[in-house]
This record gives C-alpha cells, structure tokens and sequence, in this order.
C-alpha cells in the first residue's frame, strides 16, 4: 500500500465544559489529524497529543514537528505493507507515542477501507457493543461533584471515574460513594501522589472502588509495587506502561492488579492489542482509557475495546460528553445498558465533516514525497 501524500490538520475544538485534572484544566482540546493517501483512499488517524506536556512530554507542537520531520518522511513514496511494517520503519525514532500512534490509526484506516473490514474485524474484537463508563474531572466543590455525577448517572452511565489530586481526594469519593452506595466508582490521580501520601490515601480502601488509578510517577513501577502492597484496592496502571515491556514488568513486579490500554500512549493499536493479549494469558484484566477524542479517536477505542479481555468499562464516552460539535459525520450514542455500539464500516467507519474540520483547523500542513 503506497503512501501518495499526507496532511496534517492542527485542530481546536472547545469542549462542552472544561475538563481539570491534578495536571491542569481544559476548556479547549487541541490534537492533530492525520490525513493519509492511498491509491485513491483516505485514511484519518488521531494523535492525542494536547496543547501542554501535562499527560506526558508530547504536544500538539512537538507532535506537528516529528510528524512532518521524522515519521512521515519514513512512509511517504513507500509500500507500507500492514502496521507491523510502519513500526520497523518508525523504530529508529526514540518515543513520540501519540505522533506515532496517530498514523499508524490512519494506516489501519487505509487496510479497512481497502479491505472491506471494520478496525474490530481486523483486530480480532469479539464485541458489537462495549461497556462505558464516564470520567469526570475536578469540580469546584465535593458537593458540586455529586451533582455532576448525579447528572452522568440519570443520562445511563454505570461507572463513574473522578480526578483526584492532593487536597481533592478522600472527602471527593466519599461524598460519591455516600451518595451512590452501588454505583460503580474509580478514581484517578494521574501520578499526583509519592509514598509518603500512603497514609492519608488508606481511607480510599473502603469506598469499595473498582481501582485507584495511577497514584505515583509515571517512571515508578516499583514505587507502586510497595503502594499496591498496602491497598486492598487494586491499582491500575496507565502513565507507566509505555510499552508491552512496561506491561510486563508491571506484572512480574506485582505493581498492579488492572492496566489501562491507550494505543496513543503506547505508539500504536498494534501495541495496544500485545498489551491485551499479554494481560489476557497472564489473567490481569485491561480496559480503554481515554484522551478527549474525536469521533475518530472514539472510533478507534470502541475497536479496540471489543477484544476480549477489555472487561471492565472503558472511558468511551458519548459524542455529546466532549463536544457540541465533532468533526466526523457520525456521533456515538449512549445505549440504555452503558455501552456504545462498535462502528463496523470499512476501516474505522467513520467519515469527516469537512465544515466542521475546516472550523477547527488552525493550521492545516499538506506533505507529499520527496522527489
């Protein structure tokens, strides 16, 4: 499959209400889609990368520049046989996950379409629909908190996660578990704590939550090796598994009991799909987190969250969660049991509201292969 041309579309879009975490507040979600050509097909992918290096190093900037400086010089002009091939290719290149991952979406946007196959068809999902949940970000107060959840749980969502951070943690999830005793509830620290916050974190241990996610650095496994030894809880990681290698230490460390799968975060759908199959054989279940996408992005996690051992619910939230407006054509609805039902077009099954994109873009950057 030869990669005619490419374009790389810095986009802007506001978000329904602004979204905080112990990293920092959004009201606007910036990312960069990838536009691929191929013997008269188009391929989009997603690159989460946002506006700051809070989640990781990455930005939309950075991410503009590896793209068009590194990675797609390395596919351009090129027969680009399946995403195996593309990582041979992009190995060389230290990093840069979410730039990465971005076109290797595109890539299997490209094999669906020529294909004739949905991206759960060619991952091997087994699920039409997947398990949902919500995640909600830090409100003004525990109690406004409450109403917010309050609200998600009337629109159908069966699981709730909520951003922690010092000073917003304990009373938080109290007042949610106080208020929705049975409610399926996770929280979610985004690396804000060290060990020496164990103790004021134990009282978590009996709110009865599915998992505390990413408690300490994203680069210390084996800190939340000794952090999982005195919880009950389990604990999921998310920042510190970069890789199936990652995945694997975390396993043999006893770190975690549950993995977060972000095919951004680990540089590709590929990757994501040998981190499922590794904690599939060794009994650690996963689940799909999420970074704010698009209806493209979206696409690509409800595919890869019907694989078999994504059993615990992902944060696929609907359309109308994030954004008034997508830039893709279709929106994805919550159905009455809390899941979302796979897309099953060619490829992602999705396709690009070119108003809607046009919009949003605020730099648009056309590549074709060098002569």
């Amino acid at each position: 499959m030869k990669i005619d041309s490419a374009v790389l579309h810095h986009l802007s879009m506001p978000l329904v209400s602004p979204f905080e975490t112990s990293f920092g507040r959004e009201t606007d979600r910036e990312c960069v889609l990838i536009e691929l050509r191929s013997e008269g097909l188009v391929g989009y992918g997603e690159c989460v990368a946002t506006r700051d290096p809070g989640y990781n190093y990455e930005t939309t900037g950075t991410a503009m520049h590896i793209l068009k400086d590194f990675v797609l010089p390395l596919i351009l002009g090129v027969d680009v046989k399946d995403a195996a091939d593309f990582q041979m290719r992009v190995s060389g290149i230290r990093g840069h996950h979410l730039a990465k991952a971005g076109v290797e979406m595109a890539i299997w946007d490209l094999l669906g379409k020529r294909s004739g196959k949905s991206l759960r068809e060619m991952l091997g999902g087994v699920r039409e629909k997947v398990e949902v949940g919500v995640s909600i970000g830090i409100q003004e107060s525990a109690q406004g908190l409450v109403r917010t959840a309050a609200d998600f749980i009337e629109q159908g969502y069966a699981r709730v996660k909520i951003k922690i951070k010092p000073g917003r943690d304990v009373e938080d999830a109290v007042a949610v578990r106080n208020a929705f005793p049975n409610l399926r509830l996770q929280v979610d620290a985004n690396s804000a704590y060290s060990m020496s916050d164990v103790p004021a974190l134990k009282p978590l241990d009996k709110l009865n939550l599915l998992l505390i996610e990413q408690p300490l650095f994203e680069d210390d496994i084996w800190d939340h090796h000794k952090f999982q030894e005195q919880f009950e809880t389990p604990v999921c990681l998310d920042e510190s598994i970069l890789s199936p290698r990652h995945a694997r230490y975390a396993i043999e460390m006893n770190a975690c009991r549950v993995i977060n799968i972000k095919a951004g975060r680990l540089g590709g759908l590929s990757q994501g799909v040998m981190v499922h199959d590794l904690c599939l054989e060794r009994s650690l279940p996963v689940w799909c987190g999420g970074m704010l996408e698009t209806g493209i992005g979206r696409a690509s996690n409800l595919a890869l969250a019907s694989l078999p051992n994504f059993v615990l619910p992902g944060d696929v939230s609907a359309s109308d969660r994030y954004y008034a407006r997508d830039i893709t054509n279709e929106r994805f609805v919550l159905n009455p049991d809390s899941t979302i039902d796979v897309p099953s077009g060619p490829g992602l099954g999705m396709t690009i509201d070119q108003e809607a994109l046009k919009l949003f873009t605020l730099n648009e950057l056309p590549i074709v292969a060098s002569s």
